[in-house]
């Protein structure tokens, strides 16, 4: 009897670990499809461009503050529409232009490219001054919504990242920028030109973006900004996205649930 209690404990415990590896390796698409959360996409015109634009709206009866979101290399994919609903669940509104809007086949957008690859090609073709006034009309939707309580903080990746730290200087009325493994603009007369915080997240093994830290962090300081960089041990470039799902020792996996809590901290006192 004590072994046949023995093996069903075990047996418990065994499917109990498999079923909490499943939820951690839920994809994107399952956690979009099961959120209970509103989703919608819009469409922001300015000039004679528009942007498809994905939004979530956190399950609140307060105002909200909004969050742009500025993709990977790769356009706006599953998981960055994924990490949007995360952000919408901790309590904000989640807005993720497709800066690739209208250069996909037949004037498509992310979706539509036969092929990632493609997609990080047409990305890199994109004129600066187009992302720019793509990002400013975005901000201006999300920061102008009924449910917003017109503060906006943005947050990129990779590209994204790089873009956010661009997009401070050329954007004044955002409350924080959050710039995951991207690097800084070189000129000092840009970086003059920004008006808000600046936090970093940056993997340990990835030399090609961390090694830019310490100019980035003198310029910053000789132009009396804020630019507070973190970096995680063992992590490398990416790790928001690779470290979703991975097991908890993953050097990844620490570095994204450490930056996760420093990002979602540093929201919610409203810098």
């Amino acid at each position: 009897m004590q072994l046949h209690k023995t093996l069903l404990f075990v047996t418990f415990a065994v499917l109990f670990v498999f079923a909490v590896n499943l939820t951690a390796q839920q994809t994107p698409v399952e956690r979009l499809n099961e959120s209970p959360r509103h989703h919608e996409w819009v469409q922001v015109e300015h000039d004679d461009r528009t942007v498809h634009t994905f939004v979530v709206y956190p399950q609140t009866e307060e105002q909200a503050p909004a969050v742009l979101l500025i993709h990977e290399n790769r356009g706006l994919t599953d998981w960055v529409r994924g990490l949007a609903d995360q952000v919408a669940e901790a309590g904000f509104i989640a807005v993720a232009p497709d800066l690739l809007s209208g250069e996909g086949p037949d004037g498509g957008k992310t979706s539509d490219f036969a092929h990632s690859n493609a997609a990080r090609d047409a990305l890199y073709q994109l004129p600066p001054d187009q992302i720019t006034a793509d990002l400013q009309a975005v901000a201006d939707y999300a920061k102008g919504l009924s449910a917003s309580d017109s503060t906006l903080f943005v947050g990129g990746f990779c590209w994204g990242g790089s873009q956010t730290f661009r997009f401070a200087t050329n954007f004044g009325e955002m409350a924080a920028a959050f710039v995951f493994y991207g690097t800084a603009p070189e000129s000092p007369e840009q970086l003059k030109r920004i008006e808000t915080p600046v936090y970093g997240f940056y993997g340990g093994n990835d030399a090609r973006v961390t090694s830019t830290i310490p100019q980035t962090r003198a310029l910053m300081n000789k132009a009396g900004k804020t630019y507070q960089p973190e970096t995680y041990k063992g992590a490398g470039h990416g790790f928001m996205r690779s470290g979703e799902g991975a097991p908890k020792d993953d050097p990844n996996r620490k570095a994204r649930d450490k930056a996760w809590e420093r990002w979602m901290r540093l929201m919610k006192k409203g810098y």
